[in-house]
């Protein structure tokens, strides 16, 4: 059985490739799992200075990579560089930090030595999205490899060169061959994978419908899982807020990516005593948004990823109208060739409307008004989901009292949403579980260990794990990629 990928610029057909049969898996797993009973013997220094390895590999390449990321899903090429900087960045970060990240912690219990330990689990199935196609997988590999980990990497069907692409740059690094792996199945073949004795965990960015079975197929073979769901970020402007900077900023926080991101911001709550003045800032920005060809400088949006997208998107527009939502800017496709939808902003919209309801994939804002403060942070957390949340306020001492009232996994005050590797990522609600990124992300999947050691003669040799032999730098800003 073979698939295609398709160039969502043009309509046009650019890979073909074949599903892997049964057997084809089993070898794929078979070689992660030899390859990582040698690598989690290998020394963090050894491990972290491959992982900074990636990261040269990745800006040496960023032109290609950045290409094929537009060639298959569609992203502006200014956005699809900042990506695989982005990534280079986040193994950076590993390269620099794992092993603190890592080190034993001791413990006073009273015994001779008491402490905890952070051990690899194994080789983690990897089902990722095709939105952020590079970043989404660095995002997860960087710090499970640096912990000693496999991985066996199921992408998106309409990213194959990508998921190629992420194996190969482990590879050109010098990581063991095989220690990361990409299979190509149908969605109804990774119940097997997940149940297989010799996958450790998984990670899932996607839907909040996908994670929902992942997680019952993960439960009943009870293995570790991180579940990164879907999003219906609030951004909250409140009416001491700066308007016409928050405005500026909401644009990019929606429009990034054509919207076709979790942590978008999406629903857009504004304090009535600015409603007016937020909008009419935003709707002018939003206007003068260019639409074109992905891999020229001058294009702001591109297109969605895939048509079924598109015709969603236009769905939820519609039916929000039929509701009552004002439409300002956009609801409707583009004429001619590709998958592209008009930047589009509905006002007056409340609750019960579907663009306030579901999450919105694509380059849709939807506009509340709150009556006060708590009208808002009431509204942003009228949802099932939970993932990031923006909240725009002059006041530190409202921003401190409301940051705990958001339901959410962040919170940005006066800063659009976004992932970074030293703080941890994730959601709340039905945007999953578990975190990435930062301290946190890296023990996900570990074993976390204690140990207790009463008799002084088996106290092992003091050993600092936090040395490591690889150098690396970390650039002071990064555009926000995802």
């Amino acid at each position: 059985m073979s698939n295609v990928s398709i160039n969502p610029a043009t309509g046009e057909e650019i890979f073909r490739f074949a599903f892997h049969s049964d057997v084809d898996v089993d070898a794929v797993i078979d070689v992660a799992q030899a390859a990582q009973l040698s690598w989690k013997t290998r020394g963090i220094g050894e491990r972290t200075a491959l992982l900074s390895r990636s990261g040269q590999v990745l800006r040496a390449n960023a032109e290609r990579y950045a290409r094929l990321i537009t060639l298959e899903m569609g992203k502006p090429r200014a956005e699809a560089l900042a990506e695989i900087e982005k990534c280079a960045w986040n193994c950076d970060f590993y390269a620099q930090h794992a092993a603190d990240f890592l080190a034993d912690e001791p413990v006073e219990t009273g015994a001779q030595a008491s402490s905890v330990v952070f051990d690899p689990l194994g080789v983690v199935l990897s089902i990722m999205p095709w939105n952020f196609p590079f970043w989404q997988f660095f995002r997860f590999a960087a710090p499970a490899l640096a912990a000693g980990n496999g991985i066996v990497l199921k992408h998106a069907k309409n990213v194959p060169q990508s998921a190629l692409a992420c194996v190969d740059v482990l590879r050109q690094a010098g990581m063991p061959g095989g220690l990361a792996g990409a299979i190509f199945v149908e969605n109804k073949d990774v119940a097997r994978i997940i149940a297989d004795s010799r996958i450790a965990g998984l990670t899932l960015t996607g839907s909040t419908g996908a994670g929902a079975i992942v997680a019952s197929q993960a439960g009943q073979a009870l293995k570790r899982q991180v579940l990164e769901l879907g999003g219906s970020d609030p951004f909250i402007v409140l009416a001491d807020a700066d308007v016409e900077r928050a405005a500026r900023v909401a644009v990019k926080a929606r429009f990034l990516n054509a919207g076709q991101s979790c942590v978008n911001a999406k629903r857009f709550i504004i304090e009535e005593a600015v409603a007016d003045r937020f909008t009419e800032a935003f709707c002018r920005s939003v206007a003068a948004l260019r639409i074109g060809d992905p891999w020229a400088p001058e294009t702001d949006v591109g297109p969605l990823a895939r048509a079924d997208l598109r015709d969603a998107l236009h769905s939820q527009v519609v039916r929000s109208v039929a509701a009552g939502a004002k439409l300002r800017i956009g609801g409707e496709a583009v004429e001619g060739p590709g998958f592209f939808y008009r930047p589009t902003v509905l006002d007056g919209v409340t609750e019960a409307m579907p663009c306030f309801v579901e999450e919105t994939f694509g380059p849709l804002a939807a506009i509340s008004r709150a009556k006060d403060a708590d009208d808002a942070v009431r509204l942003a957390n009228s949802t099932e989901f939970g993932l990031g949340a923006s909240l725009w306020t002059a006041s530190a001492e409202r921003a401190r009292r409301i940051m705990h009232q958001l339901e959410s996994g962040a919170v940005f005050v006066n800063a659009m949403v976004a992932s970074d590797p030293r703080l941890p990522f994730g959601g709340i609600k039905r945007s999953g579980y578990g975190r990435e990124l930062g301290r946190y992300g890296i023990r996900e999947f570990t074993n976390i260990k204690s140990v207790w050691i009463e008799a002084t003669d088996l106290l092992p040799a003091p050993t600092d794990r936090r040395k490591s032999d690889a150098s690396c730098h970390i650039a002071p800003e990064h555009d926000q990629a995802a």
